[in-house]
């Protein structure tokens, strides 16, 4: 039977690819909330853009009325919330930006949909029960795994360290409350870093792949031995879609990728993959420059992600290797997309309506 899912942030990196992940493979229907700051790309999106199933609405998720109004509306069956501001160093140099999209932001999305579902209570009862309202998080809440060996687990208490992580420890901390308070039907879902297409250029693997082909330098933190658990942005799109249709209500689910690597072996390993598919003179590792580290960086983390495959039978299908592969592959054949990102002709964009 299709689901109805509204999705908020689904032009972005993550959402882009739940998006056409559920267009592509299921039979499923998607509207699409997002407030296009610089981060949303429609042109992430032009593979689905037409579809029937697919409907696109631009709204700030802190505007309490529109949120309303889209519930309203479009009736789902499924909340994925994925609208936030991600990069750290961002947060860093402003981190009130975060706190408003992050923590306001979801605070009055959760009150939307809890209005929403309290009226199905009374109306639908069926639907009520189905009703679901996913929330995606990150790793970064748990802290810092500097000198142990151990792996985040759900149970794993938060330390925050930077604005951003700060923001979403918040966040999660609303849904749940949510859910306890509220009973709304709630599932958290704590993620370890993606990569992959339609990424956008300042994250460090598009980074590292884009400053590469122009010939300029490969600017990596400190000693660039920072350790992070990489997944495939479709692995991830399939195990989101998973925990909203079969996730247990007040569950939280880590989702990794099994993938521990030190940040200067991911950027050697992207060098090394340029040099054969791209071959130059040099090597591109001869552009690798250490820059100085950012305040309170963390060292590892680390996702333990047996939870999800135990009782969802999710785990990831790309190992590192074939991952990256494909998304170097990618960004070679995909020139028009990242360079209208670079020059900002993306944000040029059709614009949809609530009404």
């Amino acid at each position: 039977m299709s689901t109805q899912f509204l999705i908020t942030g689904g032009a972005g990196f993550i959402g882009s690819a739940v998006i056409r992940e559920l267009i592509h493979n299921t039979d499923h229907r998607v509207v699409n909330v997002d407030k296009l700051t610089y981060a949303g790309n429609l042109e992430s999106l032009t593979s689905v853009e037409g579809n029937e199933r697919y409907t696109f609405v631009q709204a700030d998720i802190c505007d309490a009325p529109a949120m309303q109004q889209l519930f309203e509306k479009y009736q789902p069956d499924v909340v994925m919330h994925l609208a936030a501001e991600s990069h750290v160093d961002r947060s860093i140099d402003g981190p009130a930006e975060f706190i408003q999209t992050n923590v306001v932001g979801t605070a009055v999305l959760l009150e939307a949909a809890r209005a929403y579902w309290k009226n199905l209570q009374q109306q639908d009862a069926a639907k009520a029960a189905a009703f679901r309202f996913h929330h995606i998080s990150t790793d970064e809440v748990y802290g810092d795994l500097e000198g142990t060996s151990e792996l985040f687990k759900e149970e794993t208490p938060y330390a925050p360290s930077s604005p951003y992580s700060a923001s979403k420890a918040s966040s999660d901390h609303l849904v749940r409350a949510w859910q306890r308070t509220y009973g709304l039907p709630t599932l958290i879902t704590n993620c370890s870093n993606n990569y992959g297409p339609y990424h956008f250029p300042e994250k460090l693997i598009p980074l590292m792949i884009l400053n590469a082909l122009a010939g300029k330098p490969l600017p990596v933190y400190g000693d660039g031995q920072q350790i992070r658990d990489w997944l495939y942005v479709e692995d991830h799109a399939r195990a989101l879609i998973n925990v909203a249709t079969k996730g247990g209500v007040g569950e939280t689910y880590n989702i990794g990728g099994h993938n521990e690597k030190a940040n200067l072996t991911v950027v050697e390993t992207l060098c090394d993959l340029l040099q054969e598919l791209v071959p130059q003179g040099g090597s591109y590792r001869e552009l690798i420059t250490f820059v100085t580290d950012r305040p309170g960086h963390d060292v590892r983390y680390a996702i333990d992600a047996s939870k999800i495959e135990r009782e969802l039978g999710w785990k990831p299908e790309e190992t590192f290797e074939t991952g990256l592969r494909k998304t170097v592959e990618w960004y070679l054949a995909n020139e028009t997309w990242w360079k209208r990102v670079q020059d900002g002709s993306y944000q040029g964009q059709r614009l949809g309506s609530i009404s």
